[in-house]
């Protein structure tokens, strides 16, 4: 599973990033502008606010945004697994969460049966189109 921790004492975003597009919770990411954004950051302002998990679908596989999408905010371990397969690839983990413990959690999960926003297909669909 492919998403870049990061804590949030380590991390630091760019003073200017140009082409980088913070979106609020309540915005609609179809009628964002994404012409030119490599980064698309989508706020967890608590942890029950899981708005962000529809935002970055939205913006995976329907708009066919290929860029990074970062979680900032109260992300915590716990939804991580759930942030890869909904399309983010960064998540900068709340300052008591362990960074360790993340990518450990990460690794245990390498496939999943159902399609997701990253990977369509089901894996018995993808695991028919590699042995035919």
């Amino acid at each position: 599973m492919s998403i870049e921790l990061f804590s949030a004492a380590d991390f630091q975003a760019p003073e200017v990033e140009a082409r980088r597009l913070v979106l609020a919770n309540d915005a609609d990411p179809r009628e964002a502008d994404l012409n030119g954004i490599d980064v698309v950051e989508l706020q967890f302002p608590k942890f029950v606010d899981g708005r962000a998990f529809s935002q970055a679908f939205l913006l995976r596989r329907r708009l066919g945004f290929a860029g990074q999408i970062r979680a900032t905010g109260d992300v915590l371990i716990d939804q991580l697994v759930q942030m890869a397969r909904s399309g983010f690839t960064q998540a900068v983990l709340r300052a008591d969460q362990d960074l360790a413990h993340g990518r450990r959690l990460l690794a245990h999960y390498p496939a999943f049966y159902q399609g997701d926003a990253v990977q369509a297909a089901p894996l018995f669909v993808r695991d028919t189109a590699t042995t035919v």
